[in-house]
């Protein structure tokens, strides 16, 4: 799995930050006040994330209106876990990782394995 890349990433928070099946113009509209893009290269990635595998899609008139097939935590989730199992070192990964988090971060981790080995759903 590779992660995406930016136009990507940025559509895929948008379409991450809706209720339900979005719109390609709603999309768009979204990503305007940062990035002034053109409706069809917007339309061009949201076909490709599509195409891809990453995102569902409904006909709605004579457009479609599009939704994640993965969510936000599932995506970082198979991010890691690619990365750990391209290192060579998963166990090296891990440790060089956990030095690399700030307390918050830390804590964060400590709260999900104590609630992983309690054999509760995380919150």
């Amino acid at each position: 799995m590779r992660g995406f890349g930016d136009l990507e990433s940025a559509i895929m928070q948008a379409l991450w930050d809706q209720d339900g099946p979005t719109s390609v113009r709603q999309v768009w509209s979204v990503l305007q006040p940062d990035r002034p893009l053109a409706y069809n290269t917007v339309l061009t990635v949201v076909d490709n994330l599509y195409k891809k595998g990453w995102l569902h899609r409904e006909r709605d008139g004579r457009a479609f209106r599009y939704w994640p097939k993965a969510t936000r935590a599932d995506y970082g989730v198979q991010l890691m876990r690619d990365a750990m199992a391209e290192s060579g070192d998963p166990a090296g990964s891990l440790v060089n990782f956990v030095r690399q988090l700030d307390d918050q971060q830390s804590a964060a981790l400590r709260e999900a394995l104590q609630t992983y080995e309690a054999g509760e759903n995380p919150s």
